[in-house]
């Protein structure tokens, strides 16, 4: 069982994703952060039936960093109440594993 996490994140615009994504590579709280764009989301929003045009982050990572990635990502975001959660990976390609650990503060 490996300690890695992927962490979901999504936000309004190619700019904050951007920001979101280098600041936390080069910080070190992430090994590797994949953009996806082009996303549609509906959601409740304050008794409301809301729908946005958003990106979504795939941030690869070790559970240990999540807090401190999870309160850098916070001080970034521009939502009230940005989506921030993690899964665990189960398993994977061992040397892609390793890397996470080489490319972050590897905790």
């Amino acid at each position: 069982m490996s300690n890695k996490i992927l962490v979901f994140c999504s936000v309004p615009t190619s700019e904050c994703a951007s920001l979101i994504a280098n600041t936390v590579v080069q910080e070190e709280l992430a090994a590797c952060v994949t953009v996806l764009p082009g996303l549609s989301s509906v959601y409740r929003w304050r008794g409301e039936v809301e729908s946005a045009t958003e990106q979504l982050l795939l941030i690869k990572t070790s559970e240990p960093l999540f807090d401190k990635l999870r309160a850098r990502i916070l001080s970034l975001h521009p939502y009230e109440v940005p989506e921030v959660i993690a899964t665990p990976i189960t398993a994977g390609h061992a040397p892609y594993l390793e890397w996470i650990d080489q490319s972050t503060l590897g905790l």
